[in-house]
């Protein structure tokens, strides 16, 4: 299930902006950020494939027995697939990820190291993928640009995945880090107009 900002006839062409929820949400949880952002984007928001309570997962939490770097890989195929049927339509592709989120659009991008513009992540982490061959973490050489906004006190993202995901971002991408205050595990206005101005200056001006 995707949900698209914009009807068919307004997309084709434009800058494609893929937004993932977190745990427990669905496929319009993050369309209120959409709004805010730039509207030379085309943005589709996808909905993970396993059932979670009310809302969907990706992949089972980290902390529970079902967690395996296997179920982040089948998740991450999953989008892939449905991107690579939609993106001939579009010049570029651009990732957005909220907590869970952002483990699968950072997952993506280390399995695809060439075919995103920019990655977003909010509130959230990079799997720690024991050395996975699928994971081409070499090829990245800090050249893509990623944003990651989160704040210190969240109490959802525990401290060895920010460790973790510190390392990672440091050694293999171009990154623009932002710490918010009151946020807890969420996302703020402030983040938003953060974004949108990385998003302007990273894909639509390059």
């Amino acid at each position: 299930m995707v949900l698209w900002s914009q009807p068919e006839e307004e997309r084709a062409g434009k800058p494609l902006l893929v937004l993932l929820h977190g745990y427990g949400a669905n496929e319009q949880d993050l369309l209120s950020v959409a709004d805010m952002l730039p509207r030379e984007f085309a943005v589709a928001s996808v909905r993970a494939p396993l059932v979670s309570g009310a809302g969907f997962t990706w992949f089972p939490l980290t902390a529970s027995i079902d967690y395996s770097l296997d179920a982040v890989k089948a998740a991450s195929g999953y989008a892939l697939d449905w991107i690579d049927s939609v993106k001939a339509n579009h010049p570029s592709v651009t990732l957005l990820g909220f907590s869970m989120g952002m483990a699968m659009a950072t997952t993506m991008l280390r399995q695809r190291p060439a075919d995103f513009a920019a990655v977003v992540g909010l509130s959230g982490f990079a799997v720690d993928a024991d050395s996975d061959p699928s994971f081409r973490d070499a090829e990245l050489d800090g050249t893509v640009p990623m944003f990651w906004g989160r704040d210190q006190q969240d109490p959802v993202i525990t401290p060895d995945k920010i460790d973790f995901t510190m390392g990672w971002v440091r050694k293999h991408v171009k990154l623009t880090k932002v710490l918010y205050t009151g946020m807890w595990h969420g996302i703020n206005q402030q983040e938003v107009g953060h974004v949108s101005e990385f998003l302007t200056h990273e894909v639509l001006n390059k």
